[in-house]
């Protein structure tokens, strides 16, 4: 059912009567989603002593052929398993950018993996409104950035950006080098005046051997094992140093105590049984989107608005980017280039001589091909199509999407509705225009390009926002819920602002920085049960 505004959705249904579980499981710290939140938050607490369970509705993804085949990924989506969301003004269904396995979205990313420009975190005057400062600054994350960039193995170079915030340390690894399609680019645009450089990446891929193994991991698994996924990076070594997980597990509820300062339990189906995981601590990592629904799903009487809500913001400011898919094309040049996301560009992220607001960054697309290009033109002819993506160059661009309350998310019928209507529209027609005159300079006369929509949202973020005010937040500084003293959230629904770059490295150095809060206030009160763990049943997926 359609609703002209987010304010007109009806409440999630509230619940007050207990619910009878087929099996209970007790830990002391429950982890709910295992992507780059969830799953560096295992990472980081592995060693800890504690009982720490990773819960994880989706199951593993298999390594198989099909990983890099490109009608199998994306005309046939082999590995798109969310369910569908709809559209709250139109009622419109659609299949979101999410991905439920183990590792989440990290499985099919781009494994690009940039910091925030230090601008990010404080306070920016937008052509349509500002965007609102942090509770903690670049230099409070930054110890946090460099522990995320030795963890998840990223490649990059310090000077080559001007916007690139100061580092305590090198990149861990050389930055990868561009293919000669896009060092021809890279060095027209120096020719412009543009400060073009190589874009911090979490792949494996210097060599042109490797390079072939992931010349489709752009948006798709990598068969190899060189991407630098939740799963292989987080998830996996927190296992073997003891920490459980459990797959093929939806959390649907959180039950609070009778305290009301608590979560007590959580209910989950698995295999249409219901499972009660009690836990001393709770940390959500489900996603923006996800993490809001359960919180409002798990309203009761006397929160009818849903749990951590008195703010009545969560599911509120929800962000995704303005971001546009550019094609450039010459007919008479074919581009051999494997590993295409090696650029970027950031001479318009921030205000200054030629910008009156921020307009935001470039980057590449993984090399395009025609069935990539046929699940958006399906009417279009596949010679066309592979005639055009042979020769052509593939950018990104992204804008910075301003946080509005009347954007948000809701549950209705049990189902996921989102309400987002973009706004600083003007900063990315301006961006586009500006890249279009540098990519025609550079040999690419025919532009094509597309805005993505309400579905393109692999960039969530902003539906928990982490403040110092319990009264305009979610969330307190260090990401735990104000109203709830043990509940913490790690994805990026804690995000002020949507920035424009990539959020996933940000994501895993906050989880970095919580878990340090986390730990910092002792694990001893998780009751030593370490006699009394339930073990998991096979059926769980547990290793």
């Amino acid at each position: 059912m359609a609703h002209a505004t987010i304010d007109e959705a009806p409440l999630p249904q509230a619940f007050d009567e207990p619910i009878t579980a087929d099996e209970v499981i007790r830990t002391d710290v429950a982890i709910i989603g295992s992507g780059m939140g969830g799953g560096t938050m295992a990472y980081a607490l592995k060693d800890s002593g504690a009982d720490v369970l990773v819960i994880e509705r989706g199951n593993r993804l298999p390594t198989e052929p099909q990983n890099s085949d490109l009608e199998e990924v994306h005309l046939k989506g082999r590995y798109k398993n969310a369910d569908t969301w709809y559209n709250g003004r139109t009622g419109a269904g659609f299949k979101p950018g999410v991905y439920y396995w183990v590792g989440g979205n990290t499985k099919v990313y781009g494994a690009c993996l940039p910091r925030f420009r230090a601008s990010d975190f404080e306070e920016v005057r937008h052509a349509d409104g500002v965007s609102p400062a942090w509770p903690f600054t670049y230099a409070d994350l930054e110890p946090y950035y460099t522990r995320a960039e030795k963890l998840f193995q990223v490649r990059g170079q310090v000077d080559e950006d001007p916007t690139e915030p100061p580092h305590s340390e090198a990149y861990p690894h050389p930055a990868l080098d561009h293919e000669p399609a896009i060092r021809d680019l890279a060095e027209s645009f120096r020719r412009q005046g543009l400060h073009p450089f190589r874009m911090a990446n979490g792949l494996d891929a210097g060599t042109p051997e490797k390079r072939a193994l992931c010349a489709t991991s752009d948006g798709a698994p990598n068969e190899a094992g060189l991407k630098a996924d939740a799963e292989k990076i987080a998830v996996d070594p927190a296992i073997a140093a003891g920490v459980r997980l459990m797959t093929g597990t939806t959390v649907t509820r959180l039950i609070p105590g009778g305290d009301g300062r608590t979560i007590v339990a959580a209910l989950a189906e698995n295999n249409g049984r219901i499972i009660r995981i009690e836990a001393d601590k709770f940390i959500l990592a489900a996603g923006a989107v996800n993490s809001a629904a359960l919180l409002l799903r798990s309203a009761t009487k006397d929160n009818p608005r849903g749990l951590a809500n008195s703010s009545g913001l969560v599911g509120r400011n929800y962000m995704v980017h303005n971001s546009t898919f550019f094609i450039g094309i010459n007919p008479l040049r074919i581009n051999r280039t494997l590993w295409q996301k090696t650029l970027g560009l950031n001479d318009w992220y921030e205000a200054g001589p030629t910008t009156r607001y921020p307009l935001g960054n470039l980057q590449m697309l993984g090399k395009l091909r025609s069935s990539m290009l046929k699940m958006a033109r399906p009417w279009a002819p596949e010679p066309l199509l592979k005639l055009m993506s042979d020769r052509s160059i593939d950018i990104y661009l992204t804008t910075e999407d301003l946080p509005r309350r009347e954007n948000g998310v809701s549950v209705i019928g049990g189902k996921i509705h989102l309400w987002w209507e973009p706004n600083n529209l003007a900063p990315h027609k301006e961006l586009v225009r500006r890249v279009k005159r540098a990519v025609r300079k550079a040999g690419y006369p025919v532009i094509l390009t597309q805005r993505m929509g309400i579905e393109t949202n692999s960039h969530q973020c902003g539906t928990a926002v982490a403040g110092h005010d319990p009264a305009k937040s979610v969330l307190a500084p260090d990401c735990r819920a104000h109203d709830l003293d043990n509940l913490w959230v790690v994805d990026s629904s804690f995000f002020p602002s949507s920035a424009a770059l990539n959020p996933a490295l940000t994501i895993a150095a906050n989880a970095l920085r919580v878990a340090d809060t986390i730990l910092a206030d002792g694990m001893t009160s998780c009751g030593n049960r370490a006699a009394s763990k339930n073990p998991l049943p096979h059926r769980t997926g547990q290793p």
